[in-house]
This record gives structure tokens, C-alpha cells and sequence, in this order.
């Protein structure tokens, strides 16, 4: 059996199956390729491979100082159930750049918890925060 590893190395990443993945998601429907890119292109990214296929992939935004924001975390649904995105997500809290910052924040419909079991909690004062959110983004392109 083939083992699963996670790598950092931008160039191991399969963009098309990335991208594949991402354009069905509820946080990101139709999202363009290039704007798939780009992201990659600005963040720190982790992509969990099986036998050098892309099965799984999380993406940090940071300053890489004092924020980051945690967003496009994923494992096909084949690769479920193994632990993956539990190493992944300790991937990501060990990672050189993401060390001492002050907040990480993440938005999930669904998996509370599962971010839970990882530190992250329900926003401590929710009054605080505000957001700018265009749901349709990619169907006006």
C-alpha cells in the first residue's frame, strides 16, 4: 500500500485536481483556475499525495507574523477515514511560517468538530468581526 505523504513543495501540486475539486465545493462553486492558481501562487500550501496523486490540499493566507486565515481544506472522499486530514492539519500547525501568530480563523459550514480536535473555537467575541462577502464571485467573471 502505497503511503500518503504531505508535502509543501508547490510544484508537486496537481493545480487541474485541485482546481477540480474546489470548483464543486459550497465555499468556492465555479471558481476560475487562474484564480486557483493565484491563490496557491500567495499562500502557504499543503498537499497531502498517495502514490504522487493529489488526494487532499489546505491553504493558509498569512502574513506569516501574526495572522493567517485557514481556507480550501480537503480530502477526497476515497481517502476519508485514515487520519489524513488530522496529519494535515498538524502539518500546518507545525509549519515554520505559521509559528506565533496571534489569530488563525477559518470559516466551515460543517466541521466544527473536526477544527476543534486542532484548537480552533467558536470566535471568542463575534461583535468584533465584520465581513465583506460576495457569494457569486466566480459566476460574474
Amino acid at each position: 500500500m502505497p503511503a500518503y505523504e504531505i508535502t509543501t513543495d508547490p510544484t508537486r501540486f496537481d493545480v487541474d485536481a485541485i482546481h477540480a475539486f474546489l470548483s464543486t465545493t459550497y465555499w468556492s462553486p465555479g471558481i476560475p483556475r487562474a484564480t486557483v492558481e493565484r491563490a496557491i501562487a500567495n499562500s502557504v500550501c499543503f498537499g497531502v499525495l498517495h502514490d504522487g496523486h493529489q488526494v487532499g490540499f489546505a491553504r493558509v493566507i498569512s502574513d506569516k507574523a501574526t495572522f493567517a486565515y485557514l481556507a480550501d481544506v480537503y480530502v477526497l472522499e476515497a481517502h476519508r477515514g485514515r487520519g489524513l486530514v488530522h496529519r494535515l492539519m498538524a502539518a500546518v500547525k507545525q509549519h515554520p511560517d505559521l509559528q506565533g501568530l496571534r489569530r488563525m480563523l477559518l470559516a466551515t459550514r460543517d466541521a466544527h468538530g473536526l477544527y476543534a480536535k486542532h484548537g480552533f473555537k467558536p470566535l471568542g467575541a463575534p461583535d468584533r468581526m465584520m465581513e465583506i462577502h460576495v457569494p457569486n464571485a466566480y459566476g460574474s467573471q
